[in-house]
């Protein structure tokens, strides 16, 4: 991916750019705000700015949101302040950066504002079977729609089948459709002309000009507003674009692979997706199957999780005992392979042996030991629990969530914007939960006067 620079590389700036070069990225510089502005507007291939703290990232983050051009801002300083690195988050940089940059660290902003993903891990017959799948019609130029539940890797599958394809040697751009606000995802995907919107300086190339003549990952293709999806019909029918504001259509050459752990023939019956679309995607259909059906997977997967979290972390590397093994076995993966590689890192940081543990193991929280077993020389001790926290112990996740965002719609009396603010999600988000709840035939409480 391109990394634009904002700031001198005669700086620890410049050592974290060459540390950019050696992971394969290329580099952007630019010495004002003005002038990143610039090249953010002319490269829709740029994918992540590391910004000298000392710049006016308030600024440049506004004007971004301006003219809808969504590319993530790490903020990069030495020996700063921790309230200066909390004001540029606040701002809306995505991360903080100290310097002198730390390798690893950067190898994980890139891999998280790139999408990259290692090769998939498979040794249970299910996931071979699906990953045989995936490398037979790899070669094709066929739209593909992967479907599975959430965190059961369905980008890394993606990644997967573009390596493989005859496009491998041009880039996979990603999108996830609910991470962008509605107002910017038309923009992100179709780009848009000099004076389109107000703040619509110059022109910008979406996704789909960044990823001609390699693939384009729409993740999360169910949240795509039904308006945009007409748009996106076209586009894959007649292979060009029409950026907001354009006049002419755009020719395109991209391979489209989209993503969702949702039920599209049931979000078309309730009107939310439209089914000419469903069958332009789905040509080729793969269903990642979730953990519980692929058991076999789970010792590999933990094993390189561990190997991986511990050269990350600047750990030793320890091997998960056969007991560690067995307890991760035993469990029912609702949160998938996501939620056995955050445990398995959990357990990176908690281990403190020559290996890892049965009793390292944490489980959404809750320490796992086997039964019977007891700290040496101490009585079994008494749990204690934050106040108001016994309540939920019990509890569904899906029901503790759903209670926390209707308490704060109404603590906010019914502003959605100010909620999502502080769930720490997107207003988008926000209202697919409510959607869902009304569906429930539960009590939504309505949005606030003139606020959507």
């Amino acid at each position: 991916m391109r990394v634009l620079v904002l700031g001198s590389l005669a700086t620890e700036l410049g050592t974290a750019a060459r540390i950019v070069r050696s992971r394969g990225g290329g580099i952007v510089q630019a010495d004002t705000e003005e002038a990143a502005l610039a090249a953010l507007r002319r490269d829709g291939t740029i994918g992540l700015v590391f910004a000298d703290l000392a710049r006016d990232l308030a600024w440049l983050i506004a004007a971004l949101r301006g003219e809808r051009i969504g590319v993530p801002i790490v903020a990069c300083a030495v020996a700063a302040r921790a309230e200066e690195a909390v004001a540029a988050v606040r701002a809306g940089a995505r991360e903080f950066l100290p310097l002198p940059p730390d390798p690893d660290l950067i190898a994980a902003l890139l891999a998280e504002a790139s999408g990259d993903a290692n090769t998939p891990i498979a040794r249970d017959p299910a996931m071979l079977a699906c990953l045989a799948r995936a490398e037979q019609i790899a070669g094709s130029d066929a739209t593909v729609l992967i479907t599975g539940e959430s965190g059961t890797g369905k980008e890394v599958l993606a990644h997967h089948i573009h390596r493989q394809s005859r496009r491998a040697a041009a880039r996979l751009v990603a999108l996830n459709c609910a991470a962008i606000p509605e107002t910017l995802l038309e923009s992100e995907l179709f780009g848009h002309e000099k004076g389109a919107f107000s703040g619509a300086l110059a022109r910008r190339v979406g996704k789909f000009e960044a990823a001609d003549g390699g693939t384009l990952l729409l993740d999360e293709i169910a949240e795509l507003d039904i308006r945009l999806q007409a748009k996106l019909l076209r586009a894959l029918q007649q292979r060009e674009i029409d950026r907001v504001g354009g006049e002419h259509p755009v020719k395109v050459d991209v391979r489209v692979l989209a993503a969702t752990n949702r039920d599209l023939r049931a979000e078309v019956s309730a009107g939310r997706f439209r089914e000419d679309l469903l069958f332009r995607l789905d040509v080729i259909a793969l269903r990642i199957p979730p953990l519980r059906e692929h058991p076999l997977d789970i010792a590999p997967l933990a094993t390189h999780f561990a190997r991986r979290y511990a050269t990350l972390n600047g750990l030793p590397e320890r091997a998960l005992t056969p007991a560690a093994i067995e307890r991760l076995g035993a469990q029912t993966w609702r949160g998938n392979v996501r939620e056995l590689e955050n445990t398995v890192h959990r357990a990176v940081l908690l281990a403190a042996g020559s290996s890892i543990e049965a009793e390292d193991i944490e489980i959404t929280g809750t320490l796992v030991r086997p039964a019977g077993v007891q700290e040496p020389g101490h009585a079994a001790p008494a749990v204690t629990t934050a106040p108001g926290l016994a309540a939920l112990v019990g509890r569904r996740m899906e029901e503790v969530e759903r209670d926390l965002i209707l308490e704060t719609l109404h603590r906010t009396e019914g502003n959605r914007t100010h909620a999502a603010s502080m769930l720490g999600i997107s207003i988008r988000a926000l209202r697919n939960k409510l959607r869902d709840y009304t569906r429930q035939g539960l009590a939504v409480p309505p949005p606030a006067s003139g606020i959507a």
